[in-house]
């Protein structure tokens, strides 16, 4: 009887606490300082409101001038093979081409080894892992010539038209630096421009011009002093 009445007290007192703390908590205790709304910012707002003011501003039309000059400029005289930022074949270890001073010939195998089995929407295998394919056997017919050149070089410039007027339907002429446009102009025949800087570090030549053209089933890479 008297455990029973000491926890019946105890319980009491328990109960008795937690009231008084939570009237005490939900008490109103008022305002203390200034209070503010809390709202979340929108993204789509801030940016229409910036883009407002720079067009406001003329900031717009200005970007947009500095675009289409920048654009006109690469389109224009793209930057050289092997300089920084002229593609993925850039920067350090880029191919750094110069003029030839002597003549250099070697021949290129463009066999490629199949790194997987290649099927049909048949599911028939047409290539296996492993297998070393020349595409040069496919096409029995390849006769193109590429003739690699520095377009602002004029000695350069006199030997790839030469070549290509003499034989317009096989010849391409690229350029791993120069302006292009105003040489096609200029010339009245259409050049490339190796952008990438891709195919002179395939190809491997590091004097200019160079001249790859089909051997049997490789490819003749040849540096031409002029």
């Amino acid at each position: 009887m008297g455990r029973a009445l000491a926890f019946a007290a105890i319980a009491l007192v328990a109960s008795g606490l937690s009231a008084v703390a939570t009237d005490s908590l939900a008490d109103d205790l008022g305002a203390y300082g200034a209070t503010f709304r809390i709202k979340e910012i929108d993204l789509f707002e801030m940016l229409r409101a910036k883009l407002m003011a720079a067009q406001k501003s003329g900031k717009i039309e200005e970007l947009n001038k500095a675009f289409a000059a920048r654009v006109i400029k690469g389109v224009n005289r793209p930057r050289p093979v092997g300089s920084p930022g002229s593609g993925p074949v850039s920067g350090p270890g880029a191919p750094v081409l110069t003029k030839a001073t002597a003549n250099h010939t070697w021949l290129f195998d463009p066999s490629v080894t199949v790194p997987k089995d290649f099927a049909d929407q048949n599911g028939r295998v047409f290539a296996r892992a492993g297998d070393v394919i020349n595409p040069l056997d496919r096409i029995p017919t390849y006769r193109r010539v590429l003739i690699f050149i520095d377009g602002d070089d004029a000695d350069q410039v006199k030997f790839a038209v030469g070549r290509y007027k003499a034989n317009p339907q096989q010849v391409k002429v690229i350029l791993t630096n120069g302006a292009p446009l105003n040489l096609m102009r200029r010339e009245k025949i259409e050049m490339y421009f190796d952008q990438t800087g891709s195919l002179t570090a395939k190809f491997g030549f590091r004097h200019i011009p160079a001249v790859v053209e089909r051997d049997g089933r490789a490819l003749r890479i040849s540096e031409v002093r002029l």
